[in-house]
């Protein structure tokens, strides 16, 4: 090594999410015309506010029986071509990837998750993919209904109230709600450290 060289700095690669990750129906989590689907969609933002057009968010959730077992299916292909032609549109998978589009949006079409245990506060676990960063992230969308259970949450309850809405979804209408993702800023949306 040179000694008059400072070393290089780490970088990220890509980003290649909006290329390699994404397929057709990923936030069609919901089978197609089920009565009881919700609409989650927000924005993905970063310190300054600006939308990341070029983000990933991922969805894992239990059906709402509390089931987290999902059917599969999500990346179906087509047995001639080999390309993924995505979800069969009839079997809940619990599972959805979406990519924000150039204004830093996104939506999911799916079902409220049940609770995974007995006293569990019912959740969509999302894990962010986006530049810049090194690893992913991982957060909670709770919705509104669920609100009052989020100080009984062992994760959450050591949070101060206002961090905690950081992960609460706000109902626009009726089976929609929005979840806006803020990667830094005074407005951070809660992310986990998970072991």
């Amino acid at each position: 090594m040179n000694p008059l060289l400072p070393p290089t700095p780490s970088q990220t690669v890509g980003p290649f999410y909006g290329y390699a990750l994404p397929f057709a129906g990923g936030g069609d989590i919901a089978p197609a015309g089920h009565p009881d689907a919700v609409t989650l969609h927000g924005y993905v933002r970063d310190g300054a506010g600006e939308p990341v057009p070029d983000a990933i968010v991922e969805i894992w959730q239990a059906d709402p029986a509390g089931s987290t077992a999902g059917a599969p299916g999500s990346l179906r292909h087509d047995p001639a071509t080999g390309r993924v032609v995505g979800r069969d549109g009839v079997r809940f998978t619990g599972y959805g990837r979406i990519a924000t589009d150039a204004d830093g949006h996104w939506t999911v079409r799916t079902l409220a998750p049940g609770a995974h245990a007995p006293g569990a506060v019912p959740y969509l676990a999302v894990v962010v993919f986006a530049r810049g960063l090194l690893h992913h992230l991982h957060t909670r969308i709770y919705l509104p209904e669920q609100a009052g259970g989020l100080a009984a949450d062992p994760v959450l309850g050591s949070l101060p109230a206002e961090r905690r809405a950081t992960l609460l979804a706000t109902r626009e209408a009726d089976g929609i709600h929005r979840f806006d993702i803020r990667l830094q800023g005074g407005e951070e949306t809660v992310f986990l450290d998970l072991l």
